[in-house]
């Protein structure tokens, strides 16, 4: 399936569990890679700049479908563990190879980023990248250059 989409998805939507701070979503879909890029801002911020966060490439594992393979490009031991784990589980579900960078933070939630804040925010944002990326998720047996596995 070639399908691409010229402009980036761009989209926001609020950080579950905060009262101001919203995360935004950039998509970029091309026609052999998907990049994600992640970030919050809170409504009292304004117009300063996010930090870097972590940036993964990750892509599916012909070999062995349920464990997509990934590498850190950039690190960031706050954003680590969330942005693998993300790029992973979006290079499972549309087996394309994808590059995501992420710097979420979680300081502005209820308890200031406990593991269920985190791990909401980390279904909320699967749903939401899942959802934008309907027309491009590959049945598991095709491979990234379109032919079908050996």
């Amino acid at each position: 399936m070639e399908e691409s989409i010229d402009e980036p998805i761009q989209l926001s939507f609020p950080l579950p569990r905060s009262l101001d701070t919203k995360i935004h979503l950039r998509l970029t879909i091309k026609s052999k890679v998907i990049l994600l890029f992640l970030t919050t801002a809170a409504a009292d911020e304004g117009d300063q700049a996010a930090p870097m966060g972590s940036f993964v490439y990750a892509l599916p594992n012909k070999y062995s479908p349920s464990q997509p393979l990934s590498t850190t490009l950039y690190s960031v031991e706050a954003t680590l563990e969330f942005t693998t784990r993300l790029a992973k589980i979006l290079a499972k579900k549309t087996q394309m190879p994808l590059y995501v960078g992420n710097s979420i933070s979680f300081a502005n939630t209820g308890l200031g980023g406990t593991v269920e804040e985190e791990m909401e925010a980390f279904k909320k944002v699967v749903d939401v990248a899942l959802d934008k990326l309907q027309g491009v998720i590959k049945p598991p047996g095709v491979l990234p250059n379109g032919t079908g596995s050996s």
